[in-house]
């Protein structure tokens, strides 16, 4: 999918204030639904890794937390940011907690969701935990929850879209 305007879509952050993909100052950024209690939390570490590894390059992972699969995200925002601080030493943005599924979904994620996986798949987020990488032109390349953060395409494609 390529479209600039999926840079453009607001989303609330962490301090209520709208934003976009465009202000957080990244050229390459990876969107994730978040949650604090599934068995996918430990890609925290390695999302962590990334915005280490290439922050300064023009990347950031950016969070978003959900609490639609299994109610495994039902803490505050207060609650998640100290959670993955303390357990994670998670350094990019954790925003407002979203709806990544149905009517209520977020735009971004009304957006982000008509990407195609690498098996040509689009619609509803799988889980907790997937993955879609936003280019400079607004194209975006989706990884579901499974594919770690440290996966060899998640690498080359981020590696692929720097220009810092």
């Amino acid at each position: 999918m390529t479209d600039s305007s999926v840079r453009q879509i607001p989303f609330t952050d962490a301090n209520g204030a709208q934003k976009t993909i465009d202000d957080l100052g990244a050229d390459v950024v990876l969107v994730v639904n978040v949650a604090s209690k599934c068995g996918l939390t430990p890609q925290y570490e390695q999302l962590e890794q990334l915005q280490r590894t290439y922050g300064e390059r023009g990347f950031s992972v950016v969070g978003f937390p959900c609490n639609q699969f299994m109610g495994q995200e039902p803490g505050s925002l207060e609650q998640i940011q100290e959670f993955c601080s303390t357990t994670y030493g998670v350094s990019f943005p954790i925003n407002d907690k979203v709806r990544v599924n149905g009517r209520s979904a977020t735009d971004l994620y009304k957006t982000l969701t008509q990407t195609p996986d690498a098996r040509g798949k689009t619609g509803r987020v799988e889980w907790n935990f997937e993955k879609f990488l936003v280019l400079p032109d607004g194209s975006v390349q989706r990884f579901r929850p499974k594919q770690t953060p440290d996966s060899p395409e998640i690498i080359e494609a981020i590696e692929g879209a720097l220009t810092r």
